[in-house]
């Protein structure tokens, strides 16, 4: 009997709810753990509150000796809450966050005088040793020296008792090391551009604020039973696994009634992430078993950015107190849905308008149109630029899946939109008669809230989809950090922000246009151009696929080939030109991810072939022995004559069984042997196309194999956890 195994399906069996107190209602306990304005008030300066609220709001630098001041506070408020350690927590380039901690204690050189010391300079900048984290040839690997810089855009927090800070990452040169210092400049760029813009529909805004809501997606497994599987515990998903019997064909799961160790795990994690201001406020059933949702009320981007970064670390730590264990890959269960992340985005202004919500007059739908047309274009213009933004090796098991968008990126706007532009791109070129004026701004701008109401189903195939006053960028990866994505999306729609404040302006001083019939006629050729990017249709199907070659729309459905957008002329060009990204940061970001992409596959890669060869084949040929030995035995009982008659079965498995211990080792040798080929080219770019074309192939042969056998083998010498018992435990 495979003892670890029923080891762990008894301990499981066995496990209570965690009990979980409810701290207080939500709206006393939100943001307790968090310096927040309440915070800052109480225990700064006016001085140094001012500081910082400038900063927040126009970006001025804090100085140093205001700094001083700052920290005071900031240490003063932390120690009143227990705190006895700080640190910068910054975004590297690994995907996950990151952390030293010093403690506040300090003493004199002989050991005296012993204090709580916390300065400006503490607050401001550390030097983290940062001769290990990804930089992808910005630095020589003899130069550990890379600086964090305190962002107080968002705010400190603890957690434990640590005081954290949240921080950009940058290396001694200056070029930034992490997924922060982007993104916040990409903020800075769409903020002036879609600040101009909207100056058009109304001079009283001064700032325009991107705004994202993520959908966070993730899998529960009892930790023993996870601990029993050494691929999850090593790369987080299943390499392999026969199917279960039932899976999700009822969807009897979604929605449905909430477990209760699950429930008791969500309403503690609910308790921690109101302690630190994050604003999670949906919880339900996702459609696989043992899957499930999280989501927030939405907030500024940077900030809803650091929030996810730092949920996606909660929630491992919460998952130890219940004994659960969480699936953020995209993909761990073959043949049952994976999970993403959903990026809900819009734009909000300082006057308290939704750029991407229409109003009650045709000026404020003529502002609507303009922000949704615009983004539309970005989208169209940089589309793989865009799918470059969500690539990664586990993403890549989920698009085109049968529950997520494909890897072809369009927009869906709905039958009514779509009628609403087809009658703007109908308007006569040039200037508008007052007839086609009136026209254009009742029966064609303003009827536009009324579709709304009802403008039609969500597409779920959709990877970009408008959901009545935002977009929703469906194809982000549930494990992802949502900085990727939003450093893009924000990006390209800065970008053409600009390109039509230009285009605009041109008409109204060259050919004497009025403001309106000026952007109308942009708009007009804008519908026009992006035509080819709207999709109404089912993304799965291969009609589709093929449409969209027709469209010459790109189809990279692996990472390798998606990431080169990254590095093309256009993206090299953008993001210089706003002053996102030089060109050795872009191109080294492209070289990290090729080889965090190549050692994923490569780690994938050997820990099937061990437990291929350690696990199922032994396994196997415990169990053939087991039928050697029977045969043997019916041979001596029934003889030459019958004996073939009586165990035809029992000899006929023992050749099945060889065939596939036979295909698993040829595979898994075939495999190392590629590996090898693969390891020993130059280019990070050759070697990750290698483990894409030449190694990953060989996992669902190896995988098949191993899956026939776990059906032939006996169930009580099985030695691997089986989907029915990972899926289906509650």
């Amino acid at each position: 009997m495979s003892t670890f195994r029923f080891q762990a399906l008894q301990e499981t069996a066995n496990r209570k709810p965690v009990k979980v107190e409810e701290l207080d209602k939500k709206s006393v306990i939100f943001g307790s753990n968090v310096f927040n304005d309440k915070a800052m008030r109480q225990f700064l300066t006016k001085e140094g509150y001012q500081a910082v609220q400038s900063a927040i709001l126009h970006g001025t630098k804090i100085d140093r000796k205001i700094a001083e001041y700052i920290a005071m506070g900031m240490k003063e408020w932390a120690l009143s809450k227990g705190v006895t350690h700080y640190t910068h927590w910054f975004q590297p380039l690994t995907g996950a966050t990151a952390e030293k901690h010093d403690a506040f204690f300090e003493t004199s050189f002989d050991g005296s005088d012993p204090v709580e010391k916390f300065g400006g300079g503490q607050l401001v900048q550390q030097e983290p040793d940062a001769s290990s984290f990804p930089n992808g040839g910005i630095r020589n690997t003899f130069e550990a020296r890379g600086y964090t810089a305190w962002d107080p855009t968002s705010p400190a927090f603890i957690y434990g008792t640590t005081l954290c800070i949240p921080t950009v990452f940058v290396s001694y040169t200056g070029e930034a090391l992490d997924n922060k210092a982007p993104l916040l400049r990409a903020l800075n760029a769409i903020d002036d551009a879609a600040t101009e813009v909207a100056r058009y529909f109304d001079k009283n805004v001064k700032k325009v604020t991107p705004t994202l809501g993520w959908e966070q997606e993730y899998f529960l497994i009892d930790k023993a039973l996870a601990n029993s599987r050494p691929d999850i515990v090593l790369t987080g998903r299943t390499l392999l696994g026969h199917a279960s019997a039932k899976g999700q064909q009822l969807e009897d799961h979604y929605f449905g009634s909430i477990p209760t160790r699950v429930l008791n795990y969500m309403r503690d994690l609910e308790n921690e992430c109101m302690l630190l201001g994050i604003p999670v406020k949906t919880r339900h059933n996702e459609v696989a078993p043992n899957q499930f949702e999280l989501a927030p009320i939405f907030e500024e981007t940077n900030l809803a950015v650091d929030h996810n970064a730092l949920l996606m670390d909660i929630m491992s730590k919460v998952a130890e107190r219940h004994d659960f264990r969480v699936l953020l890959h995209e993909k761990p269960f073959q043949g049952v849905n994976g999970s993403g992340k959903h990026n809900n985005w819009s734009m909000a202004t300082d006057t308290g308008v939704n750029l991407l919500a229409p109003g009650k007059t045709p000026m404020s739908n003529l502002q609507f149109l303009t922000f949704f047309i615009n983004t539309i274009k970005a989208v169209y213009t940089y589309e793989e630029l865009l799918r470059a933004a969500i690539a990664s090796a586990s993403n890549d098991h989920r698009l085109g899946a049968n529950e997520a968008p494909p890897a072809i990126i369009s927009v869906f706007i709905g039958q009514q939109l779509t009628k609403v532009l087809a009658e703007l791109e109908g308007v006569s070129n040039g200037k508008l008669s007052p007839e086609e004026k009136t026209d254009l701004k009742l029966n064609v701008v303003g009827k536009i809230p009324d579709v709304l109401l009802d403008n039609t189903d969500r597409n779920r195939t959709s990877p970009f989809a408008f959901t009545g006053n935002k977009f929703e960028f469906r194809a982000v990866g549930s494990s992802a950090n949502c900085a990727v994505a939003m450093t893009t999306l924000n990006s390209i729609v800065a970008k053409q922000l600009r390109d039509f404040k230009k285009e605009v302006d041109a008409l109204i001083e060259s050919k004497g246009l009025k403001k309106d019939e000026a952007i109308f006629n942009v708009l007009r050729e804008y519908i026009k151009q992006t035509k080819a990017i709207l999709f109404e249709g089912d993304g799965y199907s291969e009609a589709w696929e093929k449409e969209a070659a027709k469209r010459k729309l790109s189809n990279h459905k692996t990472t390798p080939k998606a990431l080169k957008a990254k590095v093309s002329k256009a993206a090299m060009d953008l993001f210089e030109e706003l002053g996102v990204m030089n060109h050795v940061e872009v191109e080294a970001r492209y070289e990290i991810e090729l080889e965090e992409y190549t050692k994923k596959i490569q780690i994938e890669g050997r820990v099937l072939g061990d437990i291929a060869r350690n696990h199922v084949v032994p396994t196997a040929i415990k169990y053939q022995n087991t039928l050697i030995e029977n045969v043997k035995g019916l041979k001596e009982i029934f003889g030459n004559k019958e004996f073939e008659a009586v165990a035809g079965e029992q000899i006929s498995l023992i050749r099945t069984i060889s065939a596939h211990i036979e295909g698993i080792n040829k595979n898994v040798l075939a495999m190392t042997e590629a590996r090898k080929k693969a390891n020993a080219l130059k280019s990070a770019e050759k070697m990750a196309e290698a483990y894409c074309d030449k190694v990953k192939p060989y996992f669902d042969i190896i995988r098949e194999h191993c899956d026939k056998l776990e059906l032939l083998v006996d169930d009580e010498v099985w030695t691997l956890t089986k989907y029915r018992e990972l899926l289906f435990t509650r």
